[in-house]
């Protein structure tokens, strides 16, 4: 079953850290265009940060020097390191897998991130 799996989300306070964890269950995983999107109350979903099959990664302004993405091909896994964590950042964090030949799209559940003193 093709599936993506997030975990790693929680409560941490203003300026702390997370790492999120995306365990991805599809075949040929080195080949996927691996995001971490997030959904905050009231707002649209967005894409935090993307990694390519050959490791090139890319971050929206507001998490740039702050988060980092990261892919293990071999545990078929892609991570979300977050720093410096603000209130703002609160929202449901979603894994994304795309394969870019034929442009399947898989989503995971999501996992929860509160970041509150």
């Amino acid at each position: 079953q093709v599936q993506l799996v997030e975990s790693g989300g929680g409560l941490v306070q203003p300026g702390g850290s997370l790492r999120l964890s995306c365990a991805a269950s599809v075949r040929r995983f080195s080949t996927y265009t691996m995001g971490w999107y997030r959904q905050a109350p009231g707002k649209q979903r967005e894409l935090v940060a993307s990694i390519t099959r050959g490791y090139g990664a890319n971050y929206v302004d507001f998490v740039k020097g702050r988060f980092t993405i990261s892919r293990d091909n071999a545990q078929n896994t892609v991570y979300l390191q977050m720093n410096a964590l603000k209130p703002e950042d609160t929202a449901v964090y979603y894994c994304n897998a795309r394969q870019p030949l034929t442009q399947l799209t898989i989503w995971g559940q999501g996992t929860q991130v509160t970041v509150s003193s």
